[in-house]
């Protein structure tokens, strides 16, 4: 059941079966149905989320009570709000699933116990947060300096297949723009 998180970590840090064994021992698995929350606004984050299937999205509402999305979390991608997990406050994101979805959750105390227990699993969150961390660069560079359809393309270019298992408004909403402009992007390419 932690197979997909074993392999994601494998790919960044060598671990023996003993240190796999024990990473499997101290974590949860969660299946959350589509619609349902794993955080909602105003409760303390207490773990981090690896996606071992489905899709989770994170998102805040705003001051127009528009939901925002900042990040999708698909099959071998994290999702957390990291500022809620490190304060303890209470958080102003939810995480929702938008499939049904099966995540492996992994607590904030049971991370410091297993960095102690096997020290190389600090590079491997510090690998996996550099690279999340770059991804957040790009993409503020693209909202400032692409085009809403130039982001659109750029964007469909790189995942054409969760393009389908997003509904539109939710494409939207993290691309930065409005449902009906995406449509009309779409209708142009037809």
């Amino acid at each position: 059941m932690h197979t997909v998180l074993l392999d994601h970590i494998k790919k960044y840090i060598t671990l023996t079966e003993d240190e796999a064994g024990l990473i499997c021992a101290k974590l949860k698995l969660i299946q959350i149905k589509k619609k349902d929350f794993l955080l909602s606004a105003g409760k303390v984050c207490r773990a981090n989320y690896f996606v071992s299937k489905g899709l989770l999205r994170l998102y805040f509402v705003n001051k127009k009570e528009q939901e925002q999305i900042t990040q999708f979390g698909m099959e071998g991608w994290w999702v957390t709000d990291y500022d809620s997990l490190d304060s303890q406050k209470p958080s102003r994101f939810y995480i929702q699933a938008v499939e049904d979805a099966e995540v492996i959750a992994w607590n904030k105390d049971v991370q410091e116990e297993l960095i102690r227990a096997i020290p190389q699993l600090e590079k491997y969150f510090r690998l996996i947060l550099q690279r999340a961390y770059a991804a957040t660069q790009r993409r503020i560079e693209y909202m400032y300096s692409f085009t809403d359809e130039e982001r659109y393309r750029h964007f469909s270019n790189l995942y054409p297949d969760f393009l389908q298992r997003v509904p539109q408004y939710m494409l939207a909403s993290y691309l930065g723009f409005t449902p009906q402009f995406l449509s009309k992007i779409r209708a142009k390419k037809a």
